[in-house]
């Protein structure tokens, strides 16, 4: 879908708006997780799809909702977040998959992340690194009271977010883990600090797809299908933390 620039008005990256967008936004990184979240929605309909990101608004139990992709990484997170608060995005939960970091986390496990240790460059040009990357308490409990309402094993902990997907370095890895560093990823960190420096609400739930630490790995197949069943259930229970949300009234500043 291809909207036309009118001066302010379609704002310039996720093609959107005023009007558009609802108080709450679950944003995967992936264009193809919008497509798996929209899918369980009551009505979701397509408003835009420019580069990486994919915006959806319709209603999940009676309440309005957004999900829009955010791409991999932070420089392009904070784009799709700067413009959707600016057309009115109020709570944000981010929907992804991340690496483990213990041993005692297998592939799949829903991880809910409460703040995170900022390893990327991002978030540092909205506040300086000793500023805490940390998830709003009231989105944070949602999502952690939504997976023990169903029942799910998850953890719940601080992550690592970073830059350079394909370059480890071992010793932060090793201090980070001894430190109850539960999962790495790549977006959390700049969705917390602009949620704090923008005064919206911001809560994350990732899938481990990965675990540099487990002493056997399983195979490619084994990992994409124990990935999919954690995304299902964290998927779920960003739409039902939306739902928790809303009742009490957690949009309201």
């Amino acid at each position: 879908m291809e909207r036309k620039l009118t001066g302010n008005v379609v704002l310039k990256h996720i093609r959107c708006a005023e009007g558009d967008i609802a108080p709450y936004v679950i944003t995967p990184g992936d264009p193809g997780r919008v497509k798996r979240i929209v899918q369980l929605m009551d009505s979701a309909d397509l408003l835009a799809e420019n580069r990486e990101y994919i915006v959806y608004t319709g209603i999940y139990k009676g309440v309005p909702l957004t999900v829009c992709s955010s791409g991999i990484g932070g420089p392009a997170a904070s784009i799709a977040f700067e413009e959707l608060i600016k057309l009115g995005a109020k709570v944000f939960i981010r929907v992804g998959s991340a690496g483990g970091r213990q041993k005692t986390i297998p592939i799949g496990t829903p991880v809910v992340i409460t703040a995170t240790y900022r390893g990327e460059g991002t978030s540092k040009a909205y506040l300086p690194p000793e500023f805490p990357a940390v998830a709003d308490l009231d989105v944070t409990n949602a999502l952690v009271d939504s997976l023990r309402a169903a029942a799910v094993p998850y953890r719940a902990g601080i992550g690592f977010c970073r830059d350079a997907y394909y370059i480890q370095d071992q010793q932060l890895n090793t201090l980070l883990t001894a430190s109850g560093v539960l999962a790495a990823e790549q977006e959390a960190a700049t969705l917390f600090i602009v949620g704090s420096y923008r005064g919206v609400k911001t809560g994350a739930v990732v899938s481990t797809d990965s675990n540099i630490w487990l002493e056997e790995q399983p195979t490619i197949e084994e990992k994409e299908q124990l990935y999919r069943q954690g995304e299902k259930l964290v998927i779920q229970a960003a739409l039902d933390a939306v739902v928790r949300l809303h009742d009490n009234g957690a949009h309201v500043f």
